[in-house]
């Protein structure tokens, strides 16, 4: 399935209404269980089914790809990390693969956009379209049909763990560099200035970051970017793991699979899944609210409140692991509790 044959269906807004029934008849006072019972609802819409079955398959995709902005000094890593760390997720030693197994999800390591030629490895997937972007500052980071088929990889990608019984879906990202085009991305899309969605990535300085506001600003005055042509968007000033990230979204929202998406990196992504097609927005969960100022702004924009609120900055998909088990435990909340019929308690508890 490619974007051009994909249709999504606005989730089913009715089923909210039997959800929150069965979850006023559960033996406890009504709404005591707060987002819980806000993602057992959101679960039940999504699926399309009253009742869902567990997540016995989830799996957390983790996207790569090279930054040719890099050259301009917008981090405090060479790009050479991005290969580095790749490996260490392909050896299971990064913070997603502890995260990941907590969770007790797969991790997914997507080489989408990696100037290197990787070993084959059980976990990692070949999906590479471009050997890194170009230099945004110059000129746009990819061509438009670039762009599009960075987008139909993500799609395919959603079709392929769909039909493998892969349920849940979080998304994750590794490119050195990419704060950058990810704030491009949020200013351009939400119409916010380059300075107030802007953060300082992986550790820059003060002046580090007066230098990155400026990267930004010139790339966007160079390629002008339409934010109401979002894969134009991400051709000008995007990355091979943001549109990877966006085509999985709108792939599994063509599937009605849940997706719970990340920090910044996965924000971007999900904003320009969004600006190709808004229903895509009602099957996302946001996991967390990054340090990260553009996420924060990029997810009012599609009306979703982050689960956690930690601190976090790493990417790699960490944040979608640890909400996991938070939207599971809505599910089994819903799914297993007793009535208070069944449990033969009186339902006046249920009005306290």
């Amino acid at each position: 399935m490619t974007l051009k044959d994909m249709h999504i269906y606005p989730i089913d807004r009715k089923l909210f209404n039997v959800a929150a029934r069965r979850l006023d008849s559960l033996t406890k006072p009504k709404g005591s269980l707060g987002r819980l019972e806000e993602f057992a609802k959101r679960i039940v819409a999504i699926t399309g089914t009253e009742i869902p079955a567990p997540f016995y398959k989830k799996a957390i995709f983790t996207f790569t790809g090279d930054h040719g902005v890099v050259e301009e000094g917008v981090s405090a890593y060479p790009r050479e990390v991005t290969v580095q760390m790749v490996l260490n997720f392909l050896n299971g030693g990064a913070g997603i693969n502890v995260l990941a197994r907590h969770a007790g999800a797969d991790v997914v390591v997507v080489d989408i956009g990696v100037d290197h030629d990787f070993d084959d490895h059980p976990v990692l997937i070949r999906k590479k379209i471009v050997r890194g972007t170009r230099n945004m500052r110059k000129g746009p980071a990819m061509t438009r049909e670039e762009a599009m088929h960075i987008v139909d990889a993500g799609i395919e990608l959603a079709g392929e763990y769909a039909d493998r019984g892969y349920t849940l879906f979080g998304t994750g990202d590794m490119g050195i560099g990419n704060t950058t085009p990810s704030s491009a991305i949020a200013s351009v899309m939400t119409g916010t200035p380059v300075a107030e969605v802007t953060g300082y990535g992986t550790g820059i300085t003060d002046e580090g970051l007066a230098h990155k506001i400026r990267v930004i600003e010139d790339a966007i005055a160079v390629n002008r970017p339409d934010p109401s042509d979002p894969i134009g968007v991400l051709a000008a000033v995007g990355g091979a793991e943001i549109g990877g990230i966006a085509g999985l979204i709108l792939g599994a929202a063509s599937r009605r699979i849940p997706v719970i998406i990340d920090g910044l990196i996965s924000t971007a992504g999900a904003v320009i899944a969004y600006g190709i097609d808004r229903s895509a927005a009602g099957y996302m969960f946001a996991a967390h609210n990054s340090v990260e100022p553009g996420q924060s702004i990029m997810l009012e924009t599609m009306g979703l409140e982050p689960i956690l609120d930690l601190g976090l900055r790493l990417g790699e998909g960490t944040g979608a692991a640890l909400a996991m088990p938070l939207i599971d435990a809505g599910c089994k909340i819903y799914r297993e509790m007793a009535t208070f019929d069944e449990a033969g308690v009186d339902k006046k508890i249920g009005d306290g």
